[in-house]
């Protein structure tokens, strides 16, 4: 067993980084700069924020807006140096993180 950092984003499909969608952008950084072990994205069917506005999956809906969170675990000084970056991009109160411990067999091989 290790100690590893979760972190969960919580976004939706509509918002923009600067040059892609900002899941995109997370999904970059995550990946191309800090090689973080493990992401996921998932897509909800509905959500709502602190707005209250309800973002749901609606055949009457053209445009669908629904909420989408990623998330990532690494050892705790990789994920908190992915940390400092994604505040940065991430709307205020969106990032919740715990610590885990991770279980099972031999050390992975990373690539690159």
């Amino acid at each position: 067993m290790d100690d590893v950092l979760v972190v969960r984003i919580y976004l939706r499909e509509a918002e923009h980084g600067k040059r892609k969608t900002l899941m995109q952008e997370v999904l970059s950084l995550l990946h191309d700069q800090h090689r973080v072990q493990g992401v996921v994205v998932f897509r909800g069917i509905a959500g709502f924020g602190d707005s209250g506005e309800v973002h749901a999956a609606d055949l009457l809906r053209l445009n669908v807006d629904l909420p989408i969170v990623v998330e990532f675990f690494d050892r705790p000084e990789v994920a908190q140096a992915a940390l400092k970056v994604l505040d940065t991009m991430i709307p205020t109160k969106h990032i919740v993180c715990w610590r885990a411990q991770r279980h099972g067999g031999g050390e992975r091989v990373r690539k690159g």
